[in-house]
């Protein structure tokens, strides 16, 4: 009972330091938008991780993350996560190193003042709509093809499941083998506790961790399909292990 009306507390505190410092930056995130690609994204990304530095303090939220030594200099990934919670994005993509896009759904883009910066750092996607998977497959490859790195979340909406990971779309990796651009799995922990599925207006401070994993070469399988088994298999196998 008492756990409960603190994180309705920690909710309503939590909201509004997210949108105190959204309005703070939202000017740089307006002026990024005047740079050609990939120097806008990575100036945005720039400007998000100075923005959820100061929003995780003053939330409570204490991050680690490792491997980023997985990210080699002059190289562009597809970086795969595991998706527990709303929280998985604004780890993400300030977490990965350099200038990064992630494929996200249409429908929060359509959220006042926000929906702007959530347009600038994701290749939308309307999951309703062939066309738009097509488009936004198109997307992803320029995305890679100028540089940047990719984000997916290949269980494709969040994990409301027992299990360390729902199965995996085909997406991530077909893009793999038709980029030749190698992938990084990322692992999450700490999200599903902060934001649970199965409880409304309900935040809980507390630890989160990303741990990159070492970078997987497509040329090393036969085919996307046992890629994305070897993937599914490494990441279920270490999310497991962080558990301990």
């Amino acid at each position: 009972m008492i756990k409960n009306i603190l994180g309705r507390l920690f909710t309503v505190w939590g909201g509004i330091v997210f949108i105190g410092s959204m309005l703070v930056f939202m000017p740089a995130v307006w002026i990024s938008g005047m740079f050609a690609e990939p120097k806008s994204t990575g100036i945005f990304i720039r400007i998000c991780r100075s923005w959820m530095a100061i929003f995780f303090t003053l939330a409570g939220v204490r991050l680690t993350i490792r491997g980023r030594e997985a990210f080699k200099k002059g190289e562009n990934y597809i970086v795969v996560c595991n998706h527990n919670s709303l929280m998985d994005v604004p780890l993400t993509s300030p977490g990965i190193p350099g200038a990064n896009k992630t494929i996200a759904k249409i429908e929060m883009a359509k959220i006042p003042v926000f929906g702007i910066i959530y347009k600038r750092g994701s290749v939308l996607l309307d999951r309703k709509s062939d066309a738009s998977r097509r488009d936004s497959y198109l997307a992803m490859k320029d995305v890679l093809e100028q540089g940047m790195h990719m984000c997916i979340y290949p269980e494709g909406t969040r994990n409301k499941t027992d299990n360390p990971l729902k199965s995996f779309h085909d997406g991530a990796f077909r893009l793999s083998f038709d980029t030749g651009k190698k992938i990084i799995p990322c692992l999450i922990k700490g999200t599903r506790e902060m934001l649970p599925h199965n409880k409304n207006f309900f935040f809980w401070p507390g630890k989160a961790s990303m741990q990159f994993l070492p970078a997987i070469d497509p040329k090393d399988f036969a085919s996307a399909t046992a890629m994305k088994e070897h993937v599914f298999q490494l990441m279920w196998d270490g999310i497991v292990a962080m558990k301990n």
